[in-house]
Formats: structure tokens, C-alpha cells, sequence
């Protein structure tokens, strides 16, 4: 099936090709007509021989010339002109090669009209040779406009995948820079208390760059990589707040490779953490839930919040560069295959993300 389409779409896109085609089914299908209906094949290929000069004139005249360059740009009354000078041309055309050829190949032919009363007749060509030419001009026309139609249909998909594509490297490039400002400042905080947990924050951070940078480069990852790099910045940050935190990380795979879009989890975990954890003095509580089955992947982030900066903590959750950060990504990767909602009490804020894997 996929061969078959790319068949076609090359057809269509290769110009010679798809306008020999278009004119050898033309030219072939009246004969076949003729025949079908008891008719003279001999006859109606000597006809179609005789019209097919003019129908391909006026074809690529009006498609290439007139239409584009007269009746698009608004030269109404050139174009009128043109097309009435040109059906006349394009008819005469038509009826003297009939003339010609029936005579060359049908020796009982009889006509004794000369130039000028085929010229000085054109109430006559009108009614017997424009139904003849112009019909395939019509469907010449109508052929170039479902051609056009397809290739900026084509080009829109190829201009939008390309945008995304580059949106989301984009991205991504994001993400890693906002999860080393945060880290390092933890980092930072630990030194100056001349930590021992330093060490371990730089084991740390150096796993979680390495996947960052080298190992989520593809669409989508493994869902084990993924939680890897979660236990790894919980971890981390489990060493900065200590006693202050109750952390709760809970996972149920049905397949733990799986695949997903890389970077969108850890986005809302680090958003808990930046807004309640580290806004909260007293012992603030984060709750980490994923589960997977064959059809879905659900996600679920908790953290309390601070009782006096309930209005800072909500615009911020809403429109920090993580949070936002995911929410594009998960637009760009799964359109409209998932679900993310946030609830925000006086004392909580949750985000629960759904996402279908078929």
C-alpha cells in the first residue's frame, strides 16, 4: 500500500510523466468508446489525430498563460479577448487538419471548402468543433488544479513537519540548560556549606547530563531510560532537602520498554519540587505515580504547597518554562493523544497526565 501511494505521488509530482499519462488515456479512451458502441475506430482515431494538436495548444495556453498570467492577476478584459481570439485560432486549427487528414487517409472523402469560408464561419466551429477541443481543455484544467492542490497540500505537510521537527530540538535544547541552572544552584548551596554530599550531586548531575545529551537524541525512548533519569534527579534532590521532604516515587510498567517521547515527564517533577519544595520551610510532601497498560500511560505529580505564596506558586506552575516546556512538547509528539489536567487547592497542586500508547 505504502508503494502504491509513493507510485502515485511520484506521478503526480513528475511533470512530463503525469501530463503524458493524462493525455495517452485521453487519446486511447475514444477509440475504445468508438468501439463499445459499435462505432468507426478507424474513424475516431483519424479525428482525434486531428484534434489533438488543438486541444493541446489551447490546453497549455489557457492553463499556463492565460489563467495564471490574465484571469488570477486580474486582467479581466485581456483575458476575455485572449480567450475568444484564441478559441477561434485553436478551431480553425482543429477542422483544417480534419479536413487534411480525412482526406489523406479516406479516399472517398469529399469537402470543396477553402480557407476562407472555414474562416468566415465561426457559428459552425463553434457547434461542431469547440465541444471537441475544449472538453479536453476542460479536463486539462481540472487536472492542473487537483495537481496544484496536492502539491501545496504536500508542501504544507512537509513545511509543518519540519517546523515541529525543528520546534521540538528546539525544545529540548531548552531543557537542558533550565535543569543545569537548577542543579547547579543546588550544587552551589551544597559548597558553600562545604557538603559532603557534594561529590554525589556531581555523580549525579553527570548521569542525568549524559542521557540528556547523548542518549534521548531519538522521537522516543525507552520508559526505563526515562525513569532512570527520574530516580536520578529525585535522588538529587532528595540530598538537598533532606528531613525537610517526604518523597514517595511509585511505578507499575506493563512493559518497561515501552517507548515515549524523551524529557516530558521529568518536567513536571522538577516543577514540584521548584514550587513547593523549595518555597516550603516546614516538611513539604511530593507523591510520584506511573502506571502503564497496553493502551495507556498515566502520570500523576503531587507536592504541597507553601500556606502564604498560594498566588505566586499558581501563576508560576502555570507558566514556568518547564511546565510549558511539556506541555508544547506533548502537543508536538502526541497531538491529540493525551490528556493533561492540573488541580490546585490552598494547599496542593496536582498534575495528572494521560497519555494513549496505541
Amino acid at each position: 500500500m505504502v508503494k502504491k501511494k509513493n507510485l502515485i505521488d511520484w506521478i503526480i509530482q513528475n511533470r512530463v510523466v503525469s501530463h503524458f499519462i493524462f493525455w495517452l488515456l485521453l487519446f486511447i479512451s475514444l477509440p475504445i468508446l468508438a468501439a463499445l458502441n459499435d462505432g468507426s475506430v478507424k474513424k475516431t482515431v483519424i479525428s482525434g489525430f486531428s484534434f489533438l494538436p488543438a486541444q493541446l495548444l489551447a490546453s497549455y495556453f489557457l492553463v499556463y498563460y492565460q489563467v495564471p498570467k490574465l484571469l488570477f492577476k486580474k486582467k479581466y478584459v485581456a483575458f476575455g479577448v485572449s480567450f475568444l481570439i484564441s478559441v477561434y485560432v485553436f478551431l480553425v486549427l482543429s477542422k483544417l487538419l480534419n479536413m487534411y487528414l480525412s482526406s489523406l487517409f479516406s479516399p472517398n472523402y469529399l469537402n470543396d471548402e477553402n480557407l476562407a469560408e472555414v474562416l468566415s464561419d465561426p457559428f459552425h466551429l463553434a457547434v461542431v468543433y469547440f465541444p471537441s477541443v475544449y472538453v479536453f481543455v476542460f479536463f486539462m484544467f481540472m487536472a492542473k488544479a487537483f495537481k496544484d492542490r496536492f502539491e501545496e497540500r504536500h508542501q504544507l505537510e512537509v513545511l509543518q513537519k519540519e517546523k515541529a521537527n525543528t520546534e521540538l530540538k528546539f525544545l529540548k535544547a531548552q531543557t537542558n540548560p533550565h535543569f543545569l541552572f537548577n542543579t547547579l544552584n543546588n550544587l552551589y548551596s551544597l559548597t558553600l556549606e562545604q557538603s559532603e554530599k557534594a561529590p554525589e550531586v556531581v555523580l549525579k548531575l553527570s548521569s542525568m547530563l549524559d542521557y540528556m545529551l547523548y542518549q534521548c537524541k531519538d522521537p522516543v525512548v525507552p520508559l526505563k531510560n526515562e525513569i532512570a533519569l527520574i530516580q536520578d534527579y529525585i535522588d538529587l534532590e532528595s540530598l538537598r532537602y533532606g528531613n525537610k521532604l517526604t518523597l514517595d516515587f511509585t511505578y507499575d510498567l506493563h512493559d518497561s520498554n515501552v517507548r515515549i517521547a524523551p524529557l516530558i515527564l521529568i518536567s513536571f517533577i522538577e516543577n514540584a519540587f521548584k514550587h513547593g519544595a523549595s518555597n516550603n520551610l516546614k516538611n513539604s510532601i511530593i507523591q510520584i505515580e506511573l502506571v502503564t497498560n497496553h493502551d495507556q500511560l498515566c502520570f500523576k505529580v503531587f507536592n504541597t504547597l507553601p500556606d502564604t505564596i498560594h498566588n505566586e506558586i499558581e501563576n508560576k506552575s502555570h507558566s514556568g518554562i518547564g511546565f510549558s516546556n511539556s506541555k508544547r512538547q506533548l502537543e508536538l509528539n502526541y497531538k491529540n493523544n493525551y490528556d493533561l489536567k492540573s488541580i490546585k487547592t490552598d494547599h496542593d497542586f496536582q498534575v495528572l497526565l494521560t497519555i494513549n500508547l496505541k
